[in-house]
């Protein structure tokens, strides 16, 4: 009983620190400007993994690198072999010259009845100190195509919670979209929210072509929570899929142009 008390209080006390683990619930949103107006907004979720404690995640209730109910898989990121997560990401860092020697944080969506998809991942790298020098964003898109863009400042400071960096986009997501222009990135890192916006700039005109966000706040990732969890998201992975062809539907039936999917970059990564 107070072994069980005191797990939750440890619970309660990871979700308040923003390199903490955590189920961040809130909304994903999405809306398109031209050629006709679109946008549609639904309720979700993601973890909040620091990749240092990932062998915490089977007393809180998530399979870790097996089958469960709700699990992680290692090898459902990064490199995609199943070796350490944390390894692959710090040589990352390492070859592209960024100072994150803290915690590295993963949100992510978990496998929910077996099945997950990611349509972006974001691994947030912290130094010592708290401050983030980098964000990974890892895209995935239907055609089991994946890019990478690192998003920092090319001279290396912190990037502070609400401002706005850009990449180039390089990767075919929707058959929508045009591959050209920008992405402009934006994040909040608090601990009392988690903000990941990416919005797309084609050139055409100085608003956003698409502006996309997911919104929330942190949770605890406790055994009660995750069978919470399972109980109100378990079709959550094919209610993401069914979703992106249901909108993509809905763009054809608004004569949204077409444009056919090319080759992918040859480097996996950009900046």
């Amino acid at each position: 009983m107070n072994a069980r008390v005191a797990d939750d209080d440890a619970y309660a006390l990871d979700a308040l620190h923003a390199d903490g683990c955590a189920i961040i619930e809130g909304e994903i949103a999405h809306r398109r400007s031209r050629p006709a107006v679109h946008a549609f907004r639904y309720p979700g979720f993601c973890l909040r993994l620091p990749l240092s404690r990932l062998a915490e995640l089977p007393r809180r209730g998530v399979a870790l690198n097996r089958a469960g109910w709700v699990a992680f898989h290692e090898r459902d990121h990064g490199p995609r072999d199943g070796t350490s997560l944390l390894g692959w990401i710090r040589a990352l860092l390492d070859r592209e010259g960024v100072a994150a020697d803290g915690e590295i944080v993963l949100h992510a969506f978990p496998r929910m009845l077996g099945y997950v998809f990611n349509p972006v991942s974001f691994w947030v790298a912290h130094d010592r100190r708290g401050a983030v020098r980098a964000v990974l964003a890892e895209v995935r898109n239907t055609f089991g195509e994946r890019h990478d863009y690192l998003v920092a400042h090319v001279d290396g400071r912190p990037i502070a919670s609400g401002e706005t960096l850009e990449a180039r986009k390089v990767f075919h997501v929707s058959p929508f979209c045009a591959v050209e222009g920008r992405y402009a990135f934006r994040f909040a890192f608090g601990a009392d929210r988690w903000l990941a916006r990416v919005d797309h700039f084609d050139g055409a005109q100085p608003e956003p072509l698409l502006e996309t966000w997911f919104s929330g706040r942190p949770a605890p990732l406790s055994p009660r929570a995750t069978r919470a969890l399972l109980w109100r998201y378990r079709w959550f992975t094919l209610g993401v899929i069914a979703r992106i062809h249901w909108q993509a539907l809905r763009l054809w039936r608004k004569r949204v142009p077409f444009h056919i999917k090319p080759e992918p970059p040859a480097k996996v990564l950009s900046r």
